[in-house]
């Protein structure tokens, strides 16, 4: 370590995954307003965050698979974060946006936009409401972000007009909801479609369109929106690439062939 420099902390670490969930791959970089602010929250330089970011990226199998390496000198601590949230998607994220919110001296509700009568409080705490509000919104935000804000079939690239949907449905696999290579991002039209079955994603990432919407193939809008996307590889994700035995679930126990 150079003279003058101090090592990272726990708690600035968990931070600075926060931050790498939130950010497209491309984005990480020092000029960042968002890298910025953290820079300044953690008394750090952007250059500093930005470097650890790209410590960080050093452990995404998903980048990994593209051949990007991220940088060369991660420490152990890092690593340890990494696999840390890796196995325990459902509570170090949620922890992570309570630290971030004490450094913004607000309330982890204020951070997340999280009003008061949003809350359903019918047979749960107001904590535990806060707790699913605040992993939902997380969970949106890293697959938009791993997808570039892009719908991964049309393209389209409006994130109001997008939803980060799960490919093992939330009722299904409780250990992976929150999972982001459990998501994937499409527009409102085809994450419904690819909920019910109507579409899916092969584990070589085609999209598959289920024979149903092929027996309305004079429908115009059925072409348009479907069937043209028949065997179509989809849009990759620039991190968190889909796991493919999520995608064998969805095409063996989802998919209507």
């Amino acid at each position: 370590m150079k003279k003058g420099q101090k090592l990272w902390t726990r708690d600035e670490l968990i931070l600075a995954m926060n931050l790498y969930l939130k950010l497209p791959f491309g984005k990480i970089h020092s000029t960042n307003p968002d890298v910025i602010h953290l820079a300044k929250l953690i008394e750090r330089t952007p250059s500093s965050v930005s470097l650890k970011l790209s410590n960080l990226a050093s452990f995404d199998s998903s980048l990994k698979a593209r051949g990007i390496k991220g940088a060369v000198n991660a420490s152990k601590l890092d690593a340890q974060i990494w696999h840390e949230f890796s196995l325990n998607w459902n509570n170090l994220p949620y922890e992570s946006e309570k630290l971030l919110a004490r450094l913004e001296h607000r309330s982890i509700e204020q951070l997340n936009h999280i009003s008061e009568a949003a809350l359903n409080k019918e047979g749960k705490t107001s904590e535990q409401m806060v707790k699913v509000r605040v992993n939902q919104s997380l969970f949106r935000s890293t697959v938009l972000a791993a997808y570039n804000n892009t719908c991964c079939i049309t393209g389209l690239k409006h994130p109001e007009l997008l939803i980060a949907g799960h490919i093992k449905p939330w009722s299904i696999d409780e250990k992976n909801r929150l999972n982001p290579q459990n998501g994937i991002a499409l527009n409102a039209l085809h994450d419904k479609a690819f909920e019910t079955g109507l579409i899916t994603i092969t584990p070589s990432f085609r999209v598959k369109v289920s024979k149903e919407l092929f027996k309305d193939k004079n429908s115009k809008a059925i072409q348009q929106n479907f069937l043209i996307y028949e065997n179509m590889q989809i849009i990759m994700p620039s991190k968190f690439i889909p796991n493919i035995e999520f995608l064998q679930y969805h095409n063996d126990n989802r998919f209507r062939k």
